[in-house]
């Protein structure tokens, strides 16, 4: 079943990834990202495009620590 239900990847402000049921609006403050697939595909292409896990406000709070 799981290559049957189709899913969309979706981002929020902070960069991080998830995935979506494909025939739901994205949630709140998530949107898009344009790849549609199965579970498994979309698991993937998310492994292979974020990079930094780590949320946008977080590194960049690290980087204005680092200057003071």
């Amino acid at each position: 079943m799981d290559d049957v239900v189709r899913f969309a990847v979706v981002f929020n402000q902070e960069g991080q990834y998830s995935i979506w049921a494909n025939d739901r609006p994205a949630p709140a403050g998530w949107s898009r990202e344009g790849y549609v697939g199965t579970r498994h595909e979309c698991l993937e292409y998310i492994s292979r495009v974020w990079s930094e896990t780590i949320p946008r406000i977080r590194r960049q709070n690290k980087h204005k620590d680092a200057n003071e």
